[in-house]
């Protein structure tokens, strides 16, 4: 069963359109959530999306590129823990990572600026403390 992202056949009030009967369309259809995870291996899946493209979604990493503001320069770090979320603060203790965590990597703390279930990789920048 798929994930449905169109107009429901109810008005936001609860209410019934009686006019509104529209069969479901394929471009429509959405997928469920899959959480990118902190883990000790890499994993990314490729995904035929609409239109015949590609996504690569990151499903289990280790690694995130954190660039330096001050110094404009970027590397790779190693991920330690996820510190806060502000999407959610089950997903800090679940050590989900999506855009706007707050992350402890090798080189400091970083906000997580990528959407890794959309880009397949974790680019950060560092935060001053």
């Amino acid at each position: 069963m798929g994930v449905y992202q169109w107009r429901d056949k109810k008005k936001p009030s609860g209410g019934k359109r009686s006019w509104y009967y529209k069969v479901k369309r394929k471009y429509a259809y959405g997928r469920y959530f899959i959480p990118t995870v902190l883990s000790s291996s890499e994993e990314r899946v490729k995904v035929r999306v609409r239109g015949g493209s590609f996504k690569v979604r990151a499903r289990k990493v280790v690694w995130a590129v954190v660039s330096d503001p001050t110094s404009g320069k970027s590397q790779k770090a190693r991920i330690i823990r996820v510190l806060e979320t502000p999407a959610n603060r089950e997903y800090s203790r679940r050590n989900i990572i999506v855009k706007g965590a707050v992350i402890e990597t090798t080189l400091g703390k970083a906000r997580v600026t990528s959407r890794p279930g959309q880009d397949g990789v974790i680019n950060a920048i560092l935060i001053k403390d």
